[in-house]
């Protein structure tokens, strides 16, 4: 017998919806929210209210194109969290209510466990290689820089970590800098294409161990602006494309160089990458070379499972309701947690 999941996904500024029929997904409808970008970064009040706006019609939405009635629905699963606590009410609250109105099982999701596990989510008609237990998994996004050594789906130890700021979070703040328009991160991507990324040097972390630091990497790169800009108030303009695609050879350079000391250490050469930044053209592209060199496997997930979605949040709600693991209506959302 098929098991079919709703998943609700609202930890930041994206109300998302699937429907999952066992690993298989059936559908994933994302609202995002444009109200953010004048003020240059997600601001939690408006981010809940147009959640507030958006659930319904979002699930509704998910449910109808997957072709099943809600009576078909065996369990909800929704995140619980990390992230934004008005967010993270709203759908926790319509999951608690819909569970309760159907009679079917609640299932609370990390949200970082989900986002490595996108990569067992199966699509109809496609040939998929999921990686095998154990694998490693570089978790990269504006709040997240971790090295997850992955022994099952419900068995994840970190080995590596920053210990201040997340990869994600430099791309958006440098881009700030620049008067570049958030998010920050897609917009570097684009105009490092056409820059050369040997044009500027910017500092490097030497940070023990298997941990990652990106504050240098922001003052260094302030600093190139602040004094560079002194000497050519048209400096930002005239070198963006260069700044962008120094600024990511950099962060990647950083990323890479202890992902592949974890893979030494470690000797697992099974190794995916997951999380919004995992949508970076040039970090994609640097998983390729140690593929070829040192004979990785590797695991890099669709570009519409990198950033939030509900369908990473079904497919650890599968895992969960396999094994009957299921939460209780009186669980609150949490803001903060490590996988």
């Amino acid at each position: 017998m098929s098991i079919n999941i709703l998943a609700i996904e609202s930890s930041c500024d994206d109300t998302s919806a699937a429907v999952l029929q066992d690993n298989i997904l059936l559908s994933n409808v994302i609202a995002s929210q444009k109200v953010h970008e004048s003020y240059g970064g997600v601001v939690p009040e408006l981010a809940s209210r147009a959640h507030q706006q958006n659930i319904v019609p979002v699930v509704s939405e998910a449910i109808k194109r997957s072709g099943l009635k809600k009576e078909d629905l065996n369990a909800v699963a929704y995140t619980r969290g990390p992230g934004l606590m008005g967010s993270l009410m709203v759908g926790t609250s319509f999951a608690k209510g819909f569970s309760l109105s159907l009679g079917i099982p609640l299932i609370d999701v990390n949200h970082l466990q989900a986002h490595i596990l996108a990569h067992f989510i199966e699509e109809k008609g496609e040939d998929h290689k999921c990686p095998p237990f154990p694998f490693l998994c570089l978790l990269v996004s504006g709040g997240n820089s971790q090295i997850v050594l992955v022994e099952n789906y419900n068995k994840m130890n970190i080995i590596g970590q920053t210990i201040d700021d997340a990869a994600g979070e430099a791309f958006d703040k440098c881009a700030k800098v620049m008067g570049l328009p958030y998010p920050g991160g897609p917009v570097v991507d684009k105009l490092a294409k056409e820059g050369n990324p040997e044009a500027f040097k910017f500092c490097k972390p030497h940070i023990p161990g298997l941990d990652y630091s990106f504050s240098g990497l922001k003052t260094s790169f302030l600093y190139t602006l602040r004094d560079e800009i002194a000497k050519n108030e048209n400096f930002v303009a005239e070198n963006v494309n260069d700044l962008c695609a120094s600024l990511q050879t950099t962060v990647v350079d950083i990323l890479m160089d202890k992902l592949r000391k974890a893979v030494k250490q470690t000797g697992i050469n099974h190794v995916a990458v997951a999380g919004g930044v995992s949508a970076n053209s040039a970090l994609r592209a640097a998983f390729e070379d140690p593929a070829r060199r040192y004979k990785w496997n590797i695991y890099i997930p669709k570009f519409g499972y990198t950033t939030d979605n509900a369908a990473m949040v079904g497919i650890t709600g599968y895992f969960k309701y396999k094994d009957g693991d299921f939460s209780d209506v009186s669980l609150p959302p949490f803001a903060k947690v490590t996988i």
